[in-house]
């Protein structure tokens, strides 16, 4: 994925992941089985080990919904307009922290492994 198009809000990635599952058999049970490989593949990011990746399939008889983290500013409350756009992926979110800590962990790391060779 080019990072020219590559998604910006929880809403993004998630429509791109299942977008690529509904086109492709063999990715949707690749993201089922090994979700955190299949994710850092698709965004060429490197996800911290103590972050975990689930994908669960919906289907006739089971609905999934997801309570994403409540966010905290310095210990202030946050308003109910920030917290609905928070929720609705109208702001980067907690979900795009981890892509961005993810991302810029991958980029130390290879800071690190060019710097060690030269």
């Amino acid at each position: 994925m080019s990072e020219q198009t590559q998604p910006k809000t929880r809403g993004e990635i998630e429509a791109h992941i299942i977008a690529q599952a509904w086109k492709d058999n063999t990715y949707k049970q690749e993201l089922l089985n090994n979700s955190k490989a299949v994710i850092e593949k698709e965004f060429g990011v490197q996800i911290p080990d103590e972050i975990k990746v689930n994908i669960l399939e919906e289907n006739a008889t089971n609905l999934y919904f997801v309570l994403p983290i409540r966010p905290e500013i310095s210990g202030q409350e946050l308003s109910d307009e920030q917290l609905e756009a928070i929720a609705g992926g109208g702001t980067a979110g907690v979900f795009s922290l981890i892509f961005a800590s993810a991302a810029l962990t991958s980029a130390a790391a290879g800071y690190l492994s060019i710097s060690k060779t030269k």
